[in-house]
């Protein structure tokens, strides 16, 4: 039987981490083009993987209101600025 292999995707913090190393790797210039395209390519996945837990996290905020007659209401989050 085979076992089936679960990629580990990376946190959302040591994610954006990575992004900002290559970045910074393929500001610096001196990376020969083959690398440039790996190192882009690596960045677009995690760019992805952010984008993704992102969106899962705002569909999970949401504020509980009480509506009219005292039941739990749940809203959309909204963003509140002032």
């Amino acid at each position: 039987m085979a076992q089936k292999i679960q990629k580990e995707t990376p946190s959302l913090e040591s994610a954006m981490q990575r992004i900002s190393e290559i970045v910074n790797a393929m500001e610096e210039g001196n990376l020969p083009l083959e690398k440039l395209i790996d190192c882009y390519e690596e960045g677009i996945g995690l760019v992805k993987e952010c984008q993704e837990k992102l969106d899962a996290a705002e569909k999970r905020i949401q504020i509980i209101t009480r509506d009219a007659r005292g039941g739990v209401a749940l809203g959309e989050f909204e963003d509140q600025e002032d």
